[in-house]
């Protein structure tokens, strides 16, 4: 068994607990291991909080406000309106999300992890922990996002969406709790 769900969000601080709340019901709900939960929700909440700040222009925030809510992409000049889409799919041995956003999207120094790269947590270069993410400074207010996704996922992919948006996928094998729904068969 396997399931999948999608939510179109407002770029609002809000809609970060909201997304971060449905995941852990959705996995508590199919019996996934409480850690692998924790790990994806913090992940998630990063990822979300990310798209809240830098998802979109200046302007679009007034106007998902005025326009009402909507599908994303809806909008008065055809871009999304201050809104962001969270998906999670849970299947037997993996969940994988993906948080995409309508704003500037990512440099070119943020492409796929892979086992080639260290990391700062595994310098001998353990495949399992890979990064691509550089740490902001130790006295920086912001900036670590990123690099807690890689740390608590197991792959992650940071790309853009043709046109405009960010795009930030991550996946973590799972663990399931005795009698789980949707346990490897």
């Amino acid at each position: 068994m396997s399931m999948w769900w999608s939510l179109h969000l407002r770029r609002e601080a809000a809609s970060v607990p909201l997304a971060r709340r449905f995941l852990l019901g959705t996995m508590e709900t199919a019996g996934v291991d409480p850690d692998i939960s924790y790990d994806l929700s913090v992940a998630l909440s990063e990822a979300c909080a990310n798209a809240v700040e830098h998802g979109g222009d200046l302007g679009d925030v007034g106007e998902a406000r005025e326009a009402g809510p909507g599908p994303l992409g809806a909008g008065r000049s055809g871009r999304a309106c201050g809104q962001y889409r969270v998906t999670a799919y849970l299947d037997g041995e993996k969940c994988r999300i993906e948080v995409a956003d309508s704003g500037p999207g990512f440099s070119s120094r943020r492409t796929l992890r892979t086992a080639a790269q260290p990391s700062a947590v595994h310098p001998a270069g353990d495949p399992s922990h890979p990064r691509t993410a550089v740490h902001p400074p130790a006295t920086a207010e912001s900036g670590r996002g990123l690099c807690l996704i890689e740390e608590l996922a197991d792959h992650v992919h940071f790309g853009n969406r043709p046109g405009h948006g960010a795009v930030v996928s991550f996946d973590k094998v799972l663990k399931w709790r005795e009698g789980a729904l949707l346990m490897v068969s």
